[in-house]
């Protein structure tokens, strides 16, 4: 019997390890499972929060852009406007010396126009002036002539009376 007790103490003490190795593996697992499932409900956390993280990132990376965008449109509208409002500046500039080239144009046609009428007067009025200061000559010297004309035939009376017998007495 000696012989069977090495077995049985051996075998009861391997039966009862064995009893508390199963209960403490089957805890050891259970354990191992609600970590596991810790771990995981944790990465899907994580991930969740990383993925919301992500999501706000490009959120306000596109909200950043769309901002970026619309900041270079305006800014863009903004030079554009200032573009053509300079333009419309320069045009009614070009517009108004044009009309004032224009009615200056016409003035100094007007005036070219008034000038030669002018001088067409002028030379009409020097002529006129000529021809009178030629009549006041012609005049100047007809009246000489007939007052040579006049002291000729005086002297040809005077003569004519100096030879006539009625001139001396007898």
């Amino acid at each position: 019997m000696k012989k069977w007790m090495y077995v049985i103490s051996v075998g009861s003490m391997l039966a009862i390890f064995l009893a508390f190795y199963f209960s403490e593996t089957k805890k050891h697992e259970e354990k191992e499972h609600q970590r596991a499932l810790k771990v995981a409900a944790q990465k899907a956390a994580d991930d969740a929060h990383k993925a919301q993280i992500e999501a706000a990132a490009r959120a306000d990376a596109e909200k950043r852009a769309a901002e970026r965008a619309a900041a270079e449109a305006k800014k863009e509208a903004d030079r554009l406007e200032k573009w053509q409002a300079i333009g419309r500046e320069i045009q009614a500039d070009t517009d108004k010396f044009n009309a004032d080239a224009d009615r200056s144009a016409k003035r100094a046609s007007d005036l070219e126009v008034q000038l030669s009428a002018l001088r067409a007067e002028k030379e009409k009025l020097n002529r006129e002036a000529f021809e009178l200061a030629k009549q006041v000559e012609q005049g100047k010297i007809a009246r000489r002539t007939a007052e040579l004309e006049i002291q000729r035939a005086t002297a040809m009376i005077a003569a004519k009376a100096a030879q006539s017998s009625l001139a001396h007495a007898p």
